[in-house]
């Protein structure tokens, strides 16, 4: 509309041009949700000293492996710190070791590089996003996805904190969205046989979650499954997971450093976590009463 004054301001309109040029092609759309990513997630992020206890926590357990090579057993000061598995100190590690070669000030001190690994599983959770999104509905309504995704709050706060829960988010995404296509698959061509690809995301995804936080990312596929299951009053679909193979490529990937901390633990570390894991939900019901 315009008027004396010249073209009127139309709410949305701007949203909508950006959203026709970046649904034109999948590589304009990874580009918007990557620069939009990195304004959501960035400020502050180098900026910000540790705020949360667990951060500082995790950040001082991955210096201690730096400081004495020892990157099987997980330790806090003198204490074991058995409440996680390894893999989000591999991560940050891997992080602070590329700022040493990379020439960064006192890079065991600076706790920006010990939240990489959930910078990256942050923007990887949001491009994931997408993609999953795909398989239901059309361009542009999986760019809208992964762009509230991006824009959500709580993954902003994880994102800028040294801890597990934002690369989580990445293999629980990927994880599903794997599931999620071979199931459509099955459901839209059932005679058409499912390829090794979205298989071998979903296996490799659940062990990398497996590394990150136990079998929580596994509980989350096993459940959706059955449901689907239960829903269609036929499971043949789950053939095409390629359970079998998946898992034993799965046990392949994690189970090297859980042979490793029972040989180091005797077993506490299961000890450990699982009672750490149920204090934590006795803890958050009595905090929900």
């Amino acid at each position: 509309t315009t008027n004396k004054a010249g073209p009127s301001l139309v709410p949305g309109r701007g949203l909508g041009t950006t959203l026709d040029y970046a649904v034109a092609s999948h590589r304009r759309a990874v580009v918007l949700l990557l620069l939009f990513s990195l304004l959501a997630f960035l400020p502050g992020f180098f900026q910000i000293p540790p705020v949360d206890r667990d951060e500082a926590r995790f950040a001082q357990a991955t210096k201690q492996m730096l400081e004495t090579g020892e990157y099987v057993d997980i330790r806090f000061q003198n204490e074991v710190r058995y409440k996680k598995p390894v893999g989000i100190y591999w991560l940050q590690a891997a992080a602070v070791k590329t700022g040493e070669a990379l020439g960064v000030p006192r890079p065991r001190a600076t706790i920006w590089l010990y939240r990489l690994p959930s910078l990256f599983g942050a923007i990887g959770a949001v491009l994931l996003t997408y993609w999953a999104a795909l398989a239901f509905v059309s361009r542009r309504g999986a760019l809208i996805a992964a762009l509230m995704m991006a824009s959500s709050v709580l993954l902003g706060v994880e994102a800028r904190l040294a801890k597990t829960d934002a690369m989580l988010l990445l293999t629980s995404v990927a994880a599903m969205g794997a599931m999620a296509r071979i199931y459509l698959a099955c459901r839209r061509a059932p005679e058409t046989p499912v390829g090794w690809t979205q298989p071998a995301i979903l296996w490799t995804a659940l062990a990398a979650g497996t590394l990150l936080k136990g079998p929580l990312v596994l509980m989350f596929v096993v459940l959706a499954a059955v449901t689907l299951s239960v829903a269609d009053r036929s499971a043949r679909w789950l053939w095409s997971l390629r359970p079998v193979a998946g898992f034993v490529w799965m046990v392949l990937l994690v189970l090297p450093w859980f042979v490793a901390i029972v040989a180091k633990s005797g077993g506490d570390f299961f000890v450990q976590a699982v009672g750490h894991d149920m204090l934590g939900k006795v803890t958050s019901g009595q905090e929900a009463h």
